[in-house]
């Protein structure tokens, strides 16, 4: 019985990296969506932790697809490389970060300069 248990949280942490790299998402941006730690996922999707229902439940929920999805899949007849959308999409999404991260340095530099100037005068 217990090697079953461990085939089983095996063959779904399996599953969950599956779908993890079909949506082009790091273990952090899982752990972050789901709450948790990210080595707390990643003992998930190795398999070392035993996954109840409820995780089950969140971590299809996070995917859009059911618990029995995830349940049943065979990682082996699902493509393994993300795809070059999604790819696309977190490099988008990076990017978009660092452009906001960017402005939001011009925007403090530009405020230090002005009261620079003002302190001159």
């Amino acid at each position: 019985m217990n090697e079953l248990k461990k085939k089983t949280n095996k063959s779904v942490g399996m599953n969950i990296r599956t779908m993890r790299h079909q949506h082009g998402w790091s273990q952090e941006d899982v752990a972050n969506r789901l709450g948790i730690s990210i080595p707390a996922f990643s003992k998930i999707e190795t398999g070392v932790t035993d996954i109840n229902l409820s995780r089950l439940e969140q971590i299809a929920n996070v995917f859009e697809v059911s618990v029995v999805y995830l349940l049943s899949m065979d990682a082996s007849d699902v493509e393994h490389e993300p795809s070059h959308l999604s790819i696309a999409q977190k490099k988008l999404i990076d990017r978009e970060a660092e452009i906001a991260t960017l402005q939001r340095k011009v925007i403090l530099l530009y405020e230090e300069l002005r009261n620079k100037t003002s302190m001159a005068v």
